[in-house]
């Protein structure tokens, strides 16, 4: 079996559901049944090979949250092509480089983005462009309409040459330490990350899930959302853009919804702009989070306003197993400062510098080694000998497994502030900060000293009507760390650039605040 199959196990001969089931909803807007699901993507994989697609081209995905999002998706798997899931935030500049890097051949893209493309569309691979309309927004007189997809046959003959092991999608890393690589995903990293996630939390047919983030990201579509589809159960996709806490839980509530996928932010919006009596929820059993950990206070409110569902925090990245741990709702309290323990399937441990674990309480880099590992990075084998050895991805990520087994992240290796002649660690100083009742978010970086080589310096976000100084976070910071942690720079913004995945976007930051040492 691979990707190809999985809407022929729910809908062939051998079904497991009902074919006319929902599978998709989108918003408040459209239904897809199986069956529909299935017959589009087969029209669209069809269509591709007309156009010349073959097995292993490149078919690049540039659309905002959409059903016909999945069955090109499905299309292009069909076929044996590798979808480029691209981010459509990207300037003219960022697609120049991911176009031409992986080699896309065919880009099929919402017309509204058509103007961030026109100034690259002849520098790049891509031989044909296609245009599906969105808000009413004309496609442009070089790229082909939509209705070149939709006139493939919805029979299809599934390809016998595609092997488990072939690429099937390529991911590029959301860039917070700079120009992105392309994460290769195969059918078998696809299928067993499925089967992970229904082995660790129990999703069936009976599921109904709401995604809330973009789709060209693994936390919209392979967390959570792919493996309730291969369960044969419901997925709920939010438009693009324009979150609002309010129409999320609305639908939630109308739909019944068992599983939400919430960002942090989502979390603190739905604490502070709705109660439990505008949204009961009483279908809801976890809201899913990662990407930055919840803050305790947020914890504390779910439970008293949703005793009967659980928070899963995740924690991984999308070359090296998208959620390698999860810390469960019941050890959210004593163990809110970790990330939990590894999936079924997954290994972690914590080396040092020469490769070699170290004991359980000191820090190293994070390595995870699964199944889900990815296959390398596209065209990158200095990058690859660098973070794929033996079996295992080497993160990046500093932390520590401690003496109950939980994995405690302490940062970026980038993070890591050498100040002094003593090693700091960013993210302590964040989680710290995190805690202070007038600070909404926090990021902490390392700008050149004189002196200590590097100091530590805070940019923050203070809450509404705060009076608070930068005398009053370094005090802070001297009660609750060892003085020499404490921020030499404390400074107040609106804005902390982050990913689409809300990963702080650290290397902006250095760029900005270097010039102001």
């Amino acid at each position: 079996m691979n990707v190809a199959h999985m809407l022929d196990r729910l809908t062939g001969a051998s079904r497991t559901i009902d074919p006319d089931k929902v599978a998709l909803i989108f918003d408040t807007e459209q239904r897809w049944t199986y069956r529909k699901l299935d017959e589009v993507s087969n029209r669209y994989c069809n269509s591709l090979i007309e156009l010349g697609v073959k097995k292993g081209d490149r078919v690049g995905i540039l659309l905002y949250n959409s059903l016909e999002y999945w069955a090109l998706y499905f299309a292009i798997a069909k076929l044996g092509a590798i979808a480029v899931r691209l981010n459509f935030r990207l300037s003219s500049e960022e697609f120049r480089f991911l176009l031409n890097d992986s080699g896309t051949k065919i880009l099929c893209f919402h017309s509204s983005l058509k103007n961030v493309l026109h100034p690259i569309k002849d520098e790049v691979s891509v031989e044909e462009y296609i245009s599906l309309d969105y808000e009413e927004v004309p496609g442009p007189e070089w790229a082909l309409g939509w209705d070149v997809l939709n006139r493939g046959s919805t029979k299809l003959e599934l390809n016998a040459s595609i092997d488990i092991t072939d690429p099937v999608m390529l991911m590029y890393t959301s860039g917070t330490t700079g120009r992105p690589k392309g994460a290769m995903w195969s059918h078998s990293n696809t299928l067993w990350f499925c089967s992970m996630q229904i082995m660790k939390w129990g999703i069936h047919d009976k599921t109904i899930v709401m995604t809330t983030g973009p789709l060209y990201h693994v936390g919209a579509m392979e967390d959570f959302a792919l493996p309730t589809l291969l369960a044969g159960g419901t997925i709920i996709i939010m438009k693009s853009g324009d979150f609002r806490i309010e129409h999320a839980l609305g639908i939630a509530e109308q739909e019944k919804a068992t599983d939400i996928m919430f960002f942090p932010f989502m979390i603190y919006e739905m604490l502070h702009k709705t109660t439990e009596h505008d949204y009961p929820l009483k279908h809801l059993q976890t809201i899913y989070s990662g990407g930055d950990p919840v803050r305790p206070w947020a914890i504390d409110q779910l439970q008293k306003r949703y005793s009967q569902m659980g928070l899963v925090q995740v924690y991984g990245l999308t070359e090296g197993t998208p959620i390698g741990t999860s810390l469960d709702g019941k050890d959210a309290k004593e163990k809110g400062h970790t990330v939990g323990k590894p999936l079924p399937m997954a290994e972690v441990k914590v080396v040092n510098e020469q490769g070699q674990d170290v004991p359980h309480g000191e820090v190293g880099e994070i390595c995870i080694k699964s199944p889900v590992v990815c296959t390398g990075y596209w065209n990158r084998p200095d990058a690859n000998a660098v973070t794929f050895v033996d079996g295992w991805c080497l993160t990046g990520d500093l932390g520590k497994i401690d003496e109950d087994g939980f994995l405690i992240v302490s940062g970026r290796k980038k993070d890591m502030i050498r100040s002094g002649g003593e090693n700091i660690y960013a993210a302590e100083i964040e989680n710290v900060l995190m805690h202070h009742p007038d600070i909404s978010d926090v990021a902490v970086i390392g700008i050149p000293d004189p002196k200590y080589i590097e100091a530590v310096c805070a940019v923050i976000i203070i809450k509404e009507n705060s009076n608070i100084t930068e005398h009053d976070v370094v005090h802070y910071c001297k009660e609750h760390l060892a003085s020499y942690k404490k921020p030499k720079k404390v400074y107040f913004v609106d804005h902390i650039p982050r990913t689409a995945s809300g990963k702080i976007q650290k290397y902006k930051l250095r760029e900005e605040y270097k010039e102001k040492v």
